[in-house]
């Protein structure tokens, strides 16, 4: 039995203005820094035996925290880079709108079957951030890890795990906020979902 802790990165300059962000490296506004120090003073006195994250700097930034709180080296894997989003890239919805409507109406309607053009397939993606999640399965049978990685994938994998089709992870998952805690535990092949959007609390 492993238990995963996903979290959500802190918030970007792109976050903030409502642009999508994939794979571009965006940097964390003030807000998001104070988020990756929020969960920094919630993983002090936890057990929990790794932690992960995205290569992309707003995620092992607010990784870092975590990390040294725990006195633990943080864990780089490439597989947890966010969803990459194409044309989509850098826009707010609305420029989305004006650019192309059709393909945007079509992703609006299955963004599986039609992902936002040039951009990645979401089954790849979540397939990718499960084989991550199964390889530390395997390496801590009985642990606890952190993973901090990115909205689109952590929802991608959760409906994959959880048997919900993945073209409705908008609608199950509407939104994950920046720095909260959503647990997930793998027991061999079966999921459970322990806890969805928390906040990072610090006992009183």
């Amino acid at each position: 039995m492993t238990d995963f802790v996903l979290v959500r990165h802190g918030e970007t300059v792109w976050h903030a203005e409502n642009r999508y962000a994939g794979r571009t490296d965006v940097p964390l506004t003030e807000l998001g820094h104070e988020q990756a120090a929020a969960l920094g003073a919630w993983a002090a006195g936890r057990r929990l035996d790794a932690v992960l994250s995205s290569p992309l700097s707003r995620a092992r930034l607010t990784a870092g925290p975590a990390a040294a709180a725990l006195g633990l080296t943080p864990r780089v894997d490439e597989r947890l880079y966010e969803l990459d989003f194409g044309r989509g890239e850098g826009l707010t919805r609305a420029e989305m709108r004006e650019r192309f409507p059709a393909e945007l109406d079509a992703f609006l309607a299955d963004p599986v079957a039609h992902h936002l053009p040039g951009g990645e397939h979401p089954a790849a993606a979540a397939a990718r951030a499960i084989a991550c999640l199964t390889d530390i399965q395997r390496e801590s049978p009985d642990g606890r890890v952190l993973v901090v990685a990115h909205s689109t994938l952590v929802r991608l994998v959760l409906c994959e795990l959880l048997g919900i089709p993945l073209a409705h992870y908008r609608q199950v998952f509407p939104r994950l906020e920046n720095g909260a805690l959503t647990e997930l535990r793998l027991l061999g092949d079966r999921a459970s979902l322990l806890r969805l959007n928390a906040a990072a609390v610090v006992p009183g």
